[in-house]
């Protein structure tokens, strides 16, 4: 198990696997449930033994009826012990699918948990990187390639390495000197298994990424369907996606031609007609019985389906540790942020103090030196041109990013002193670009207060002017909406997002230009209900509508990152150039 790493989310029962490579990884996995592999590898070789004993027993039967006195009731054991032999084999070989395929189903269950659990703790800028399509790749495709891993893959290398292991050993029972084609095939058979792995690893890695590239662009793709037919780029995207598809099979087709280069086949057929003749000539020189060449020929036969299934076994093994070392690349990614359990948790009063706070993204200044203190139940508008850094300030306060000189204090106590949960439940963000689920619209109003009746989402809605168009569909607040609240305008969505804000009842409020799809009239209403409900907490307003800053309490002026003013608007107006110049070109 691994020490625990920086993460804005945990599961308080998560289980920590050893993250040091794909193969411990998977390891730790399976060795969370040990009497499924104990029990596969005991079947297994319960399994194998029934089946090679069998030949040990043909070859019984062999001298048995070559003997001038032999009896029927003799040869009648004989075929019982083999009969029972073939129930046994039919028997293990169940036990060892059933433990294999629980394994395998546990296995790609848990592995699904820990790669969204640790989604879910990984912060803004870690997101903000990552292309959608190829981590859906890997959460998906990938961890699905680990349950084939399991089974039918590491099931059948444990069947394989038992189908070699216990014919070896009856050999060598029946006469020590038969030993020398099986050792000298297992010796091939495992230089040319290793050789084969060796030229297969890069492709599968190359093929698990390269199905990542090819679902990213995708999703990509149907993401932005409309700015691809508005623009009518559709042949354009076409042609993007097939030529990831090609590359995708490209990877088949070069893992095609290692395999029609798998030499194991042919060394175990002159390993078989080797073994053959060395049987028969120690029989002729009267070294072995006929019976035991008989057995002998059967135990060499099984090694025929070990040598012939690798071939495919160990492609699905190394598919899947290529699959673990991709979701481990999503794991092992160090994230900024930390959940910090032992901060501070309480009820927050609303007062925000930006002290000296700077801030770089990728190395490019965004914030530098601004100091400036909100006061409880105060309204604070932030302008200035685009890029000035106002969404950024606004996201530094509920940490979904971290400064990178300075402090953010909220109540007195810096941010990152604060429980990350506790903090994030009691500040409330709605933005232009509004995200809604596919889901109920009271499952989308009562998505950050989860236990709220209809009764509050219902009056949340009517303040956000959201009851009226709720009501005009045939299911009202059960209505299904398409992802991302593709069925609804965005006026219609940014109200929805208004009404989750006002359910949670924040302690601070943030508005990133939220009624810029909304007419005059309903923003009018909304502005209201905002007003009445921003007495009672910290409000940050970005907006450029005059309307909206006019009844601010304070306003910031923010320019290339730096806060070059602020106070009311009457006062800005009078003494600064840049406050008039923003609404000059607005206008």
């Amino acid at each position: 198990m691994t020490a625990l790493r920086k993460s804005e989310f945990t599961l308080k029962s998560e289980y920590r696997y050893n993250r040091s490579g794909p193969v411990r990884w998977i390891l730790s996995h399976a060795m969370r449930y040990p009497l499924f592999p104990i029990g596969a590898i005991l079947a297994a070789a319960l399994n194998n033994w029934a089946y090679s004993y069998r030949q040990v027993l043909i070859g019984d039967a062999f001298d048995l009826i070559i003997a001038p006195d032999w009896q029927t009731s003799a040869l009648l054991v004989i075929a019982l012990w083999i009969a029972a032999a073939a129930v046994a084999q039919g028997l293990t070989g169940l036990l060892r699918s059933l433990a294999t395929e629980f394994l395998a189903q546990r296995v790609e269950r848990d592995t699904r948990d820990e790669l969204y659990a640790d989604l879910l703790g990984k912060s803004q800028t870690f997101h903000s990187r990552q292309r959608i399509g190829d981590i859906m790749a890997r959460a998906t495709n990938d961890v699905r390639q680990l349950n084939l891993m399991f089974s039918p893959g590491l099931m059948l290398i444990i069947d394989s390495a038992m189908a070699i292991i216990l014919p070896v050993m009856l050999i060598a029972q029946l006469h020590w000197r038969l030993l020398l084609v099986p050792l000298i095939f297992v010796a091939l058979w495992a230089w040319t298994v290793a050789d084969y792995n060796r030229r297969l690893k890069p492709v599968s890695l190359a093929q698990r990424q390269q199905f990542g590239d090819m679902n990213a662009v995708l999703a990509e793709a149907i993401a932005g369907i409309e700015v691809v037919k508005a623009n009518a780029q559709e042949r354009h995207e076409w042609k993007r996606f097939v030529g990831n598809a090609r590359r995708f099979r490209d990877t088949f087709v070069e893992q095609g031609k290692i395999q029609a280069r798998y030499w194991p086949m042919l060394v175990f057929t002159f390993a078989w007609a080797g073994g053959l003749l060395h049987a028969l000539l120690l029989w002729r020189q009267g070294g072995i019985s006929l019976g035991q060449a008989v057995a002998f020929m059967g135990l060499l036969g099984t090694l025929r389906f070990p040598t012939f299934i690798s071939i495919f076994s160990f492609n699905l093994v190394q598919l899947g540790v290529a699959a673990a070392r991709r979701i481990l690349e999503l794991v092992k990614t160090e994230t900024e942020l930390d959940e910090n359990e032992r901060g501070a948790s309480q009820p927050i009063q609303g007062q925000v103090t930006f002290e000296n706070v700077s801030f770089s993204y990728n190395g490019k200044p965004v914030l530098t030196d601004v100091s400036f203190v909100a006061r409880p139940g105060e309204t604070v508008a932030i302008v200035g041109q685009t890029g000035s850094g106002k969404t950024t300030l606004t996201r530094l306060i509920n940490r979904i990013y971290d400064v990178g000189d300075g402090r953010v204090l909220v109540d007195g106590i810096d941010v990152r002193d604060w429980q990350l949960e506790s903090l994030r439940s009691q500040v409330s963000t709605i933005e232009q670009d509004v995200f809604l689920f596919s889901r109920s619209l009271a499952e989308n109003i009562a998505f950050g207060c989860a236990d709220a009746d209809q009764e509050a989402i219902k009056a949340a809605a009517q303040a956000a002017q959201a009851h009226q168009f709720i009501s005009t569909f045939p299911e009202g607040y059960q209505t299904e909406i398409g992802e991302r609240g593709v069925t609804l305008s965005g006026g219609q969505r940014q109200r929805i997002a208004i009404a989750r804000a006002f359910l949670t009842e924040p302690s601070i409020l943030i508005l990133d230009d939220s009624t810029s799809a909304i007419d005059s009239a309903t923003e009018d209403q909304i502005q209201r209900a905002m007003r009445r409900i921003s007495r009672q907490r910290t409000t940050f307003m970005i907006t450029h509508r005059l309307s909206q800053i006019r009844w601010a309490d304070r306003i910031l002026v923010l320019q290339r990152g730096r806060l070059v003013d602020q106070g009311t608007h009457e006062d800005l107006m009078g003494r600064s150039a840049d406050y008039r110049r923003i609404f000059s070109r607005d206008d």
